[in-house]
Order: C-alpha cells, then sequence, then structure tokens
C-alpha cells in the first residue's frame, strides 16, 4: 500500500506533540507496523528543514498548511498516486481530492480552553477562537474524510458524546521513543520534579508551583519553552523560599537525563488529548504525579499518582508520597509495565487497518458521487 502522509506540521527545530507524532507513526509504517506487507511512504512537507526531524524517506513538498493554497491542495495531492492520504491533523484541504483520506482529531482542549497556540499567526488565530465556538465546523471538517483517526479513548468517547463525525473512528495510539534508557532502580531519586508541557492556561502550571510551599527541599524544573510574560508571571507565584527553575527549553538529552534522576514527573493539567511526558517518564522508570482526570487514568493504567488539580495540598501530599524508598519503586516499577503496553509498531498497525478500511469505503462511495 502506497501511504502519503501529511508531515507538514512537522517543527523546524525540536518536535512537539503532534510533529513527533506524525514522525513516529512515518517511521513504524516505513518499517512495515507488523504487516506482512511493508507499506511505501511518501511523506508530504512544506519546508525541507523539516527534513531533520523525519526519517529519511521519500518526499514531496506542498504548500504551508496554514496557506491559503490549503483550499486546493487535493489538487496536487491527486497526482502522486497514493493508495490513501493520512494527515495528523483535522485541516488538510480535501476539496477535490480523488484518493482515500484518514484525517486525525487528538483532542477537544480548545473548545473548553480557546486560547489558541501562539505560534500561529494572528489571523489564523482570530479564526481559530471563532471555530471553535461551535461544534459545526468540526463537523464539516471531519466528515471530509473516510475515516478518521484519534489517540485515545477518553477522545473517541467525547466525539460520539457531540456527534462529531458519521465517519468511523478508529484509535491510533501515542507512544513513548523506541530505546527510551530506563533509569537504575537501585539509585536513589534526586529531590527534583519535572514539568514538560507548554504554558497555556489549561496546563494549571501555577497549582504546581504554588504546591512547592509544601515541599521544602525539592526543586521544580519548569523544562519548556517560556515566553517573558508568562515567566513572569508564574515566577511572582512562587513561594517563599522554594526552588523553581525556568530553562527554557531543554535538548532531548537532557530531558532524558533529568528523567532519569527525578523523584516524579508532574503534571495537573486539567485537560489533555494524551499526555505524552506522562507516558514517556514511566517508559525510563520515573513516577508520575498527575491531575486526576479522565485522560490521564486512561493513559496511566492505574500506575500514576493521581490528585486533585485543584489543591496545591494534595499535590505535594502526592509527592511526599513518593519520599518512602518502596512507594516510590512499586510506582516506577508499576510504570515501567503500562508503558510496555505501548508501542509505534502497535499504532502503525491500528493505522494500516484504518486506511484499509478507508480504501473500501472510498471505493464504496465513488461511484455514487461521478
Amino acid at each position: 500500500m502506497r501511504i502519503a502522509v501529511d508531515a507538514r506540521f512537522t517543527r523546524t527545530d525540536q518536535h512537539d506533540g503532534i510533529s513527533r507524532y506524525g514522525a513516529s507513526l512515518i517511521e513504524a509504517l516505513a518499517e512495515n507496523g507488523g504487516s506482512a506487507e511493508k507499506a511505501q511512504v511518501l511523506m508530504l512537507i512544506s519546508d525541507e528543514r523539516q527534513l531533520a526531524l523525519l526519517p529519511d524517506l521519500p518526499w514531496i513538498k506542498l504548500n504551508s498548511p496554514l496557506s491559503p493554497a490549503e483550499l486546493l491542495v487535493a489538487f496536487r495531492v491527486n497526482r502522486l498516486g497514493a493508495d490513501v492520504v493520512v494527515s495528523p491533523m483535522q485541516t488538510m484541504g480535501s476539496w477535490g481530492r480523488k484518493y482515500p483520506l484518514i484525517l486525525t482529531l487528538h483532542d477537544l482542549i480548545y473548545y473548553s480552553n480557546p486560547t489558541p497556540p501562539g505560534f500561529l499567526p494572528l489571523p489564523v488565530r482570530a479564526l481559530w477562537r471563532l471555530y471553535h465556538l461551535a461544534y459545526w465546523p468540526q463537523r464539516r471538517l471531519l466528515n471530509r474524510a473516510d475515516v478518521v483517526a484519534t489517540i485515545s479513548e477518553t477522545t473517541r468517547s467525547l466525539m460520539a458524546r457531540h456527534r462529531l463525525t458519521k465517519r468511523p473512528v478508529r484509535i491510533v495510539g501515542n507512544a513513548p521513543q523506541p530505546g527510551t534508557t530506563v533509569r537504575n532502580p537501585a539509585q536513589a531519586p534526586e529531590k527534583t520534579l519535572l514539568y514538560m508541557g507548554s504554558f497555556m492556561p489549561y496546563k494549571n502550571v501555577e497549582t504546581v508551583v504554588r504546591g512547592m510551599a509544601h515541599l521544602p527541599g525539592y526543586t521544580l524544573h519548569l523544562l519548556s519553552r517560556i515566553s517573558p510574560d508568562r515567566r513572569r508571571d508564574l515566577g511572582a507565584l512562587v513561594p517563599d523560599g522554594s526552588e523553581v527553575v525556568f530553562h527554557n527549553g531543554v535538548s532531548e538529552e537532557e530531558y532524558a537525563e533529568l528523567l532519569r534522576s527525578a523523584t516524579a514527573l508532574v503534571t495537573l493539567s486539567r485537560a489533555e488529548g494524551y499526555g505524552l511526558p506522562m507516558i514517556e517518564a514511566m517508559a525510563a522508570g520515573t513516577p508520575v504525579v498527575a491531575s486526576d482526570i479522565p485522560i490521564f487514568r486512561e493513559v496511566s493504567g492505574g500506575a500514576a499518582l493521581l490528585t486533585d488539580p485543584d489543591s496545591p495540598e494534595a499535590f505535594a501530599a502526592a509527592v511526599r508520597e513518593l519520599s518512602e524508598p518502596d512507594r516510590w519503586r512499586r510506582i516506577s516499577e508499576a510504570g515501567l509495565r503500562r508503558a510496555a503496553e505501548y508501542s509505534w509498531e502497535t499504532s502503525a498497525a491500528q493505522l494500516l487497518d484504518a486506511a484499509a478500511e478507508a480504501v473500501r469505503l472510498f471505493g464504496e462511495r465513488r461511484p455514487a458521487s461521478r
């Protein structure tokens, strides 16, 4: 099967969640995804710098997915001869398409948290807010596909609740990076806590910072890039005597090294599509303290310490549980077992099944559209 994968949301410097998801799926697909028949993968990019974060596979350059030319991108994709086209986002242009299409919806976060990502151009951010005022635009987008993919049962149930699509919805899961180095369980953890993720309001980093008032001797490392204004606002919340370090971005190697020594990765997000840092930490043997929300219950499978996201005191109490060596070891081992249940090979196999279904459904519908 010849699969064209839209890789135009790949970053040019360092992966974010969508970028890593797409690149990891592409690599796993090319390695056959557990299928007897190896997939032929064609990557669709918009900037040749994206190739630095993508596998060495055939590619073709298209317009930016944020360009007005996206409205007509299907006419270019039609000429590629793909058996099926897969997008790790739901926004890929499809007007005039002559190929089976899989679109991906990761989450519904922006309906309850409408602040758009800061990297988007101002006009796109304005449209983003308008788009998320009602569900009907999302329905229009998703119903253009033959199959819709999502990354969790939590999101799939929300899609069903809001009747977002008439198309089949299939799980194509996220997973930790293969070859993650597992920490030495005999080495006592340092009294450090790690946060990896954006600083958007729904991430609720404020409660984590306030919780440091109840964790003397611990250091909180905020690893991700942060704007000067946001850093100033969070810095003003740091309790007297608490140690909070703003890294403003770390390399993959630095992140892995910090994971292998920390007491825990922490996140009190009020909403997530998946929560990749959680599974990354568990794959390294590092316990996770997280908010008690449906997606974290699903992803952790009982292998994380879940707590009230509105209570700095409850957050701190969960961290203090890990000061007991036996408790820390049991949570670490449970996380390793849970993380082993996720793999990109499984995700690629799920995508190949979805692709075969999309081809079949497209073939059934096509005669009716002639």
